[in-house]
């Protein structure tokens, strides 16, 4: 097996297969034994002292194969969860590592299908089939190295028919990687859209979707049914048919090997003792078979591995990053999450530190693309990004996020207590700082209402919070964090009224220190104090000033704020 340089395989399981090689050729000595038994019968040289022998003889190797089975079972159970782990840890960290856009090309079930399903195929090969196939292999080699000892004839024509295994298997293996890879394909959608159906159970009750009318993954489903009948209707028959011809040779042996005996060219012990070994290899040989395929299906989850550990993670460099001030600066910076469909073309404008600099247009302009490319979480196609006069493109994400504080429409908050989730913004923080942040971020209150207060857990995804709770905490991460540049995207749409002021007064808190702020609003009225709005259509920046400015200049700004006061 292939054994790229991500994958470190534990050193117990070859030891693993080794155990198994022995213990598979300890079964032939079976056979052997048998023989002598059924060889002194014809003999008539049988008696109770060599019967005993036999017995021990065959005791003993009992008790070998147990030892040595027990030992290469364990051994290989441990050796493949061994390298599972690593191999769970390689990819997590890797999936950690990669750019965001990666999350915006591929489904979600790719990756959760790599990081369980495909690891625990993988573990599977490692801990059972190589074991297995190694066995199967050495014994039908020794068997039929046996027979051909014993009669050449009968010997060369179980080989030939064995050999037979290999088209075969070319055969099968053409088809498992044609729709074993559809089924891969389709088995990835298929849990992406059990999530999407899953986070979307109450919508999709509240229009009558919940059920057998949600037609999407009604169809998910049935699709998974059809390509595992189609995958199994296309390779089981050609496993049946090998070991329809495999099985020839077994009347092939009993008429040559009689006929020898006829001739009295063959004894009789040795002509039973023919047959049973070419019935022994022909089950053999369809073990083997079952077990070939088994592996090749097991190891198109490798690929899956495979190209996920070759995905190009995000720029790592030791480039220091610390800039005298956090002026923000665009210059000509382009960015598109599918080629050839442009979010941002060519925009340049400065925020200075200090002050706050607002960004409006239509929804899909590409205000939220612009805090993410600050942030790293994207990297510019084309263009730079400055912060303090230092080009961002070469410096760790990470050391920058460190100087980057955020607060989204879409509050994420972890399984876990109000404390926690607040604290992350913050590991080294203390009770008493959590709780100032709070306060600033007027979520203290409500938060002492609760039963265990601090410790009270959030549920998953925050769904035991409403959603001005959840944000007041997301405003409490930010004010803990207190990074020198602060990003606010649409942090006041889609509450009501009362929660809506509680966190526009926690936003005041937040943006009245010395940062650089930038922030987006669907409202103008919240935007219309900054010191500098830059309105975005179709990724460009098409306008930019303070609010009197592009009032006077009466284009897309002054329409937008027509529009708003008309209608308040």
């Amino acid at each position: 097996m292939e054994n790229p340089t991500w994958i470190k395989k534990d050193k117990r399981l070859i030891t693993s297969i080794l155990l198994n090689m022995i213990e598979g050729l300890l079964t032939g000595s079976v056979i052997g034994c048998i023989f002598l038994t059924i060889d002194s019968l014809f003999q008539n040289s049988f008696d109770l002292r060599k019967l005993m022998n036999l017995c021990i003889l065959l005791a003993c190797i009992f008790i070998l194969r147990l030892v040595l089975y027990s030992i290469g079972y364990t051994l290989g159970h441990i050796g493949g969860s061994a390298t599972a782990k690593y191999i769970r840890l390689f990819l997590g960290n890797k999936i950690k590592n990669l750019p965001l856009i990666n999350f915006s090309k591929y489904k979600t079930g790719e990756f959760i299908n790599v990081i369980t399903h495909d690891v625990n195929n993988y573990e599977d090969v490692l801990g059972h089939k190589a074991g297995e196939i190694a066995k199967n292999l050495t014994l039908s080699i020794v068997t039929l190295i046996f027979l051909c000892s014993m009669n050449i004839n009968i010997g060369m024509v179980n080989l030939i028919l064995a050999l037979l295994i290999i088209p075969f298997m070319i055969i099968s293996f053409k088809m498992v990687k044609k729709y074993g890879g559809i089924k891969k394909e389709i088995l990835n959608d298929n849990v992406s859209d059990l999530i999407e159906y899953i986070n979307g159970i109450q919508p999709f009750r509240s229009y009558g979707l919940g059920g057998v009318k949600n037609e999407k993954i009604n169809k998910s489903l049935k699709n998974i049914s059809d390509i595992s009948y189609k995958f199994e209707s296309k390779v089981v028959p050609i496993g049946c048919i090998y070991r329809v011809v495999e099985d020839i040779s077994i009347p092939i042996s009993i008429i040559l090997g009689g006929n020898q005996w006829v001739l009295g060219k063959i004894s009789s012990s040795e002509y039973v003792i023919c047959i049973i070994l070419s019935l022994f290899i022909s089950q053999l040989m369809g073990n083997l078979f079952i077990d070939l395929t088994s592996y090749k299906n097991l190891m198109i989850s490798k690929k899956s591995m495979d190209n996920l550990a070759a995905e190009k993670e995000d720029n790592y460099s030791d480039i220091e990053f610390k800039p005298n001030n956090y002026d923000i600066e665009f210059e000509n910076v382009s960015f598109s999450y599918v080629k050839d469909q442009p979010v941002l073309e060519n925009i340049s404008f400065k925020a200075k530190h200090g002050e706050i600099t607002a960004i409006v247009g239509d929804s899909g302009s590409g205000k939220s693309t612009i805090l993410n490319l600050i942030s790293k979480f994207y990297e510019a196609e084309a263009g730079d990004i400055k912060i303090g006069g230092i080009n961002t493109k070469n410096i760790n994400g990470e050391k920058v996020l460190k100087n980057v504080s955020m607060v989204y429409q879409d509050v994420f908050l972890f399984n876990d207590s109000i404390k926690n989730n607040i604290r992350f913004a913050k590991p080294q923080a203390s009770d008493e700082e959590i709780v100032g942040a709070c306060k600033a971020s007027n979520c203290h209150d409500f938060i002492s209402k609760l039963e265990k207060g601090y410790d009270t857990f959030t549920g998953e995804n925050g769904n035991r919070l409403s959603g001005g709770e959840k944000q007041r905490i997301s405003i409490g991460r930010a004010i803990l964090k207190d990074s020198p540049i602060l990003l606010l995207d649409e942090a006041t749409a889609s509450l009501d009224i009362e929660n809506e002021l509680y966190v526009k007064e926690a936003i005041s808190n937040l943006v009245s220190k010395n940062k650089t702020i930038i922030m987006i609003a669907h409202n103008l009225s919240v935007v219309k104090n900054a010191d500098k709005i830059l309105v975005v259509s179709n990724g460009k920046i098409i306008e930019e000033g303070n609010h009197e400015k592009l009032i006077k200049k009466g284009g897309k700004y002054y329409s937008m704020w027509q529009a708003e006061t008309s209608t308040q």
